[in-house]
């Protein structure tokens, strides 16, 4: 939605980690396994990823999904921001019940070849199982379930959750209610956008 609306470029680790297990490289395969068991791939990796991905992309804006993870991700990027003279406008984070991701991970669904990720209940997906931008498979994720998402959720709670004191410090950390419906939520994060534009 954010792409579309305001033509800024938009990624996510897990979406360039799939791409690479998809073309069978070792970093991939790595890090693949790493994520099945339902564990954060380490730092370095994500951040030269990261890295790799602003040099090509990220020169007039763009929005990271899942990144940073960590606080040790939090400072590497703002390093990598500093060496290219830029700050950080925004960060949002989105206030989410734990019963919530539950039902959201039961139903999502992925496109394997972009990234663009729906629901069953979404667009009638559940018939016509197609991403709507790239006419790629609209697949589950092999890590969508109940053991791989107890453990998602705990290293969420140990390594995730501490980078709201660290983004606190900082103006650019806004906290928004994600237990509502898309367009709602979108709409805040629109808000905020335009507020910097």
């Amino acid at each position: 939605m954010i792409t579309r609306h305001f033509a800024i470029s938009v990624t996510s680790p897990g979406t360039i980690l799939r791409r690479e297990r998809d073309l069978g490289t070792p970093l991939g395969l790595e890090a693949d396994e790493i994520s099945k068991q339902g564990g954060l791939v380490p730092d370095d990796i994500i951040v030269r990823l990261i890295e790799d991905w602003l040099n090509l992309h990220g020169q007039d804006g763009f929005v990271f999904d899942g990144f940073p993870r960590t606080v040790r991700q939090a400072e590497r990027l703002n390093e990598l921001l500093e060496k290219k003279g830029k700050t950080l406008d925004l960060a949002i984070w989105l206030d989410v019940s734990e019963k919530t991701v539950r039902d959201r991970i039961a139903g999502r669904l992925q496109c394997r070849r972009c990234g663009f990720t729906t629901s069953l209940t979404s667009a009638c997906f559940a018939e016509r199982s197609i991403c709507p931008y790239c006419d790629g498979p609209l697949i589950r994720r092999e890590d969508d379930d109940a053991s791989v998402l107890q453990t998602r959720l705990a290293e969420f709670k140990s390594k995730t959750e501490p980078l709201l004191s660290f983004y606190e410090e900082s103006d650019a950390l806004h906290r928004i209610d994600g237990n509502r419906d898309r367009e709602a939520v979108f709409a805040d994060i629109s808000a905020l956008i335009e507020e910097r534009k």
